[in-house]
């Protein structure tokens, strides 16, 4: 898991880590500058003032001459041509030489001038000595500590992170949980992490029983909810052979319809029940057919109505999936058409990537129109067809064959619904 729980924790501690070392590394240059520019001040203007009191007891007192510092003392009237070159333009004060690499203090007196020189490489090595080397070493000790602390949390999370993996590697239509059975886990999977182990196992396991249940529904149900279509169609089929009166053929006629839309709504739901990655039987067809057939359909939904449903094909394309789907789609969207126009036209628009059903009926307003697609949400409850599932299932049908559908409508003036195909 590149992008998990470990890698997160490297990151925290090389940031960590960098952060420390940064800070670190200020207080090196910033202790060493203090040291060399402050202390050795310091450490001047106090031998040169201990050196004034000395010269006031006894004035043979010579000037300091040790391992850090070079003393000169030029008495008032005399010549400095005794102190070294470098030396002789100084005036009173304090003066760093960094091309001879020197530290200067000029301390001026009644009785004369006191040079006290240090050396740079001096101060540079007790710069090291008491301030670099024990940085230092404070760093090496923060690196120590903190790989020692990833390594503890390392260990803390890889039961974590063995969990993951072991999820990660299930197939959602049947998990392997084989390995989260308690007598396969690692040893350093203990405590809560043992519990979330067998958590999951029973949770996979209630999984696979759940889809084990569900694909023997959709093949039940299949086969059971067909066995009666299919008797009704044959039943009709016999009755429509022999002399009826037209009353009763139009009847006959109608039963088989219904069948035939029964058919094609059982189809959507046994498409919709099964994997997304389980392809269903798919043929050419042609789109402008199954508007005229359904927009037949639909007129006896318009008996009594004065309302107009006309269908225009501006192109005939051909789309390749299950044909009842596209039934399904198109008788949906005629059927909210026609059960909430009352007067005026029901327009079927068919062009080359999509087609438009328009009507003049109710409509509805945008908050309505936001929740159309939602299961069971009917806009006009008042009305008694209807149940809120058909543009709930023209919508997840569109979506599984990668059509789109969009709603556009105005309370009092109507709806128009466009499915894209291309």
């Amino acid at each position: 898991m590149p992008q998990g729980l470990p890698r997160k924790f490297r990151i925290a501690f090389i940031i960590q880590v960098v952060l420390a070392s940064l800070a670190i590394a200020l207080a090196v240059f910033l202790g060493s500058a203090v040291l060399k520019q402050g202390l050795m001040n310091t450490v001047l203007e106090e031998e040169a003032t201990h050196f004034w009191q000395l010269y006031g007891a006894s004035g043979v007192q010579p000037p300091p001459n040790t391992y850090n510092i070079r003393g000169y003392l030029v008495q008032r009237g005399h010549s400095n041509l005794v102190l070294p070159e470098q030396l002789r333009t100084l005036k009173p004060g304090f003066h760093d030489l960094d091309r001879d690499g020197l530290l200067v203090l000029v301390d001026e007196k009644p009785a004369g001038r006191l040079y006290l020189v240090f050396l740079q490489s001096q101060a540079e090595r007790l710069a090291f000595y008491f301030g670099i080397l024990p940085i230092i070493s404070t760093l090496l000790a923060i690196y120590f500590v903190s790989w020692l602390t990833y390594r503890a949390s390392k260990r803390l999370i890889s039961p974590v992170t063995w969990l993951a993996r072991q999820v990660a590697q299930w197939d959602p239509r049947g998990p392997d949980v084989s390995n989260l059975a308690a007598d396969k886990l690692p040893p350093d999977v203990q405590g809560e992490a043992r519990q979330l182990a067998s958590a999951l196992h029973g949770l996979a396991g209630r999984v696979s029983s759940h889809v084990e249940r569900e694909r023997a529904f959709t093949r039940d149900a299949s086969h059971e909810l067909r066995t009666p279509l299919t008797v009704i169609r044959v039943a009709t089929d016999m009755a429509m052979a022999e002399d009826a009166s037209p009353r009763l053929m139009r009847s006959l006629q109608r039963i088989q319809r219904a069948g035939r839309d029964m058919e094609a709504v059982i189809d959507a739901f046994l498409i919709l029940a099964r994997e997304s990655d389980v392809e269903p039987q798919s043929e050419d067809f042609d789109l402008a057919e199954i508007l005229l057939y359904e927009a037949e359909s639909a007129r006896s939904l318009l008996t009594g109505k004065p309302v107009d449903l006309e269908v225009t094909c501006n192109a005939k394309p051909r789309l390749h999936a299950p044909p009842r789907v596209m039934h399904v789609v198109v008788s949906n969207l005629l059927r909210n058409a026609c059960a909430y126009t009352d007067r005026g036209r029901i327009e079927v628009t068919l062009e080359q990537d999509r087609f438009v059903v328009r009507d003049t009926g109710v409509g509805m307003s945008e908050g309505d129109t936001a929740r159309a697609f939602e299961p069971f949400y009917r806009a006009d409850p008042s009305r008694p067809s209807g149940t809120g599932l058909g543009l709930s299932i023209v919508g997840k049908l569109c979506a599984r064959f990668g059509w789109r559908v969009e709603l556009e409508s105005e309370l009092g003036e109507g709806t128009r619904a466009t499915v894209f195909f291309a």
